[in-house]
């Protein structure tokens, strides 16, 4: 097994923006610490940031300070940093031929939001053949409504989470943690 530790959308908007991240408590500090450990022990780091492809959107528009890497995240060296304008982490990205080339089989997510660009990589991961580990406290979300009706963070996380079933081993930081720490198969 070889793995990378994918860290996907870490940027201001989910702190200072329009869309604060609520829930779980803690899913900030549980990405450094991943990140640190993946760094320690020599896994390789790949940090995602989303951009707008309409420049003139208000959520994730190049160099704004929403746009920009939360700073304890820019203080961390990733093994390499991919800009992305889908929640596909894949989608019109050298994401993949970076990992084919070096042999990567296994894929940990960790980021923002476990709905949207957390739930369709891992997805999308599963379907081109990689082992997917997904952080259940290592991935957040916001209260969402629309048209629909409304759901709650804590009601979204579970059942993304949930749903991930089929395409990941889903699990929490601590666990990884054992797993990584040979604590833990």
């Amino acid at each position: 097994m070889k793995r990378a530790l994918l860290v996907i959308d870490v940027q201001n908007e989910y702190f200072t923006g329009r869309l604060p991240v609520t829930y779980p408590p803690g899913s900030f500090t549980n990405i450094l610490q991943v990140i640190d450990t993946a760094l320690e022990k020599a896994i390789a780091v790949i940090v995602i940031q989303h951009t707008a492809i309409d420049e003139t959107s208000v959520l994730f528009r190049k160099h704004s300070s929403e746009w920009k890497l939360h700073a304890d995240i820019e203080q961390r060296r990733p093994d390499v940093l991919i800009e992305k304008h889908w929640p596909d982490c894949f989608k019109d990205t050298n994401l993949e031929a970076w990992l084919r080339q070096r042999g990567i089989d296994t894929l940990t997510l960790c980021g923002y939001m476990t709905q949207n660009c957390c739930d369709t990589t891992a997805r999308q991961a599963f379907h081109r053949g990689y082992k997917v580990e997904f952080l259940s406290d290592a991935t957040g979300t916001l209260a969402i409504s629309n048209p629909a009706g409304t759901v709650s963070a804590e009601e979204l996380q579970r059942a993304i989470l949930v749903t991930q079933v089929r395409f990941s081993h889903v699990m929490s930081t601590t666990q990884w943690l054992g797993r990584i720490n040979g604590a833990e198969g």
